[in-house]
């Protein structure tokens, strides 16, 4: 059966390959960063085994990588990695022309297919997919057909799908990681309690017997958190629990899974607006060299304010509705 520990695997060797391909180039502040980085998700199982069953030292080891990993980032200066001639590059451009989308829009593809039908692929009384994490254990499937089909269509060796791939982490850095820790301290929130204070707090400055004003809280906080923590993974949980559930769906019988949907392409409205999702406002300025380092978000933040009206009716006109 296929599981999404899997993929933690192949994630690893493949920043295990990074970082030994920064070594050989004497980049030892990346080569530490990706090695310290590939053992915390490959032995990432362990460290959970290891805390159920009480054991404090697996979990320790972890926390100090993740000290390391904070210590070594600020030390990751971009310096340029050496391409391919340009001229080169632009003939293979050239002769494969749309060709290229091919492998990328496999990833959804494969994904889509995976988490509707996955669940019927059963061999011998064996799920082939994992049941409880389909659409993850999916999109890692996608992901390593997406790598072959794009080898295929460029026809190049996989040591250039590792090297290229190396590029890319490189120039993104410590900032590839947001979206995982982003995530992380959205659960964190939740476990803590802070979307019961977000709820008593709402209670207190808004009526609560109006869905609209409920509609307004929720979709403010997702924007609000999401501007905040640069990611509306880590607002999600949050406002799903101080607002979502206790007001809109318990009190005024929203739909859940609409309410789910709805939230968080709401919450990304947040995304366009904010330096700290610097994977998406941050790191581009750097890749296309522009002169500002708020160019992106310039440019982007109008379409954001739509996109955000445009969330905020279907929101109030859907979730009541189906």
């Amino acid at each position: 059966m296929l599981t999404i520990e899997q993929s933690y695997w192949l994630i690893a060797l493949f920043l295990a390959g990074a970082a030994v391909l920064n070594l050989r180039d004497r980049r030892w502040s990346h080569a530490a960063f990706w090695a310290v980085l590939a053992v915390l998700i490959a032995g990432g199982k362990f460290v959970l085994t290891a805390a159920a069953q009480h054991h404090e030292l697996p979990a320790q080891l972890a926390g100090a990588g993740v000290i390391a990993l904070a210590a070594l980032s600020p030390r990751m200066t971009r310096r340029h990695l050496v391409e391919r001639d340009p001229a080169a590059r632009e003939a293979d451009a050239l002769r494969l022309g749309h060709r290229l989308f091919g492998p990328a829009l496999l990833i959804p593809l494969v994904t889509l297919v995976v988490a509707v039908a996955g669940g019927y692929a059963v061999i011998g009384g064996r799920h082939l997919f994992d049941p409880t994490r389909m659409t993850l254990t999916g999109l890692a499937l996608a992901c390593v057909i997406a790598v072959i089909a794009a080898l295929r269509v460029a026809r190049a060796k996989p040591q250039a799908g590792l090297a290229e791939g190396r590029r890319l982490l490189d120039t993104l850095g410590w900032a590839a990681l947001l979206p995982l820790t982003l995530a992380a301290l959205g659960g964190v929130f939740a476990a803590t309690g802070v979307g019961n204070a977000i709820s008593d707090l709402v209670r207190m400055l808004i009526p609560v017997n109006s869905a609209l004003a409920c509609v307004l809280a929720f979709a403010a906080g997702m924007v609000l958190f999401t501007v905040i923590m640069g990611n509306a993974f880590a607002a999600f949980p949050v406002l799903m629990a101080g607002v979502g559930i206790p007001l809109l769906i318990h009190q005024h019988g929203a739909n859940p899974a609409i309410l789910g949907a709805m939230g968080m392409v709401t919450g990304y409205c947040g995304t366009l607006f904010t330096p700290m999702a610097a994977n998406f406002n941050i790191v581009p300025v750097a890749l296309l060299e522009l002169p500002h380092q708020g160019d992106v978000i310039r440019a982007q933040w109008k379409t954001g304010a739509w996109l955000l009206g445009v969330n905020l009716a279907l929101m109030y006109f859907l979730v009541f509705r189906f």
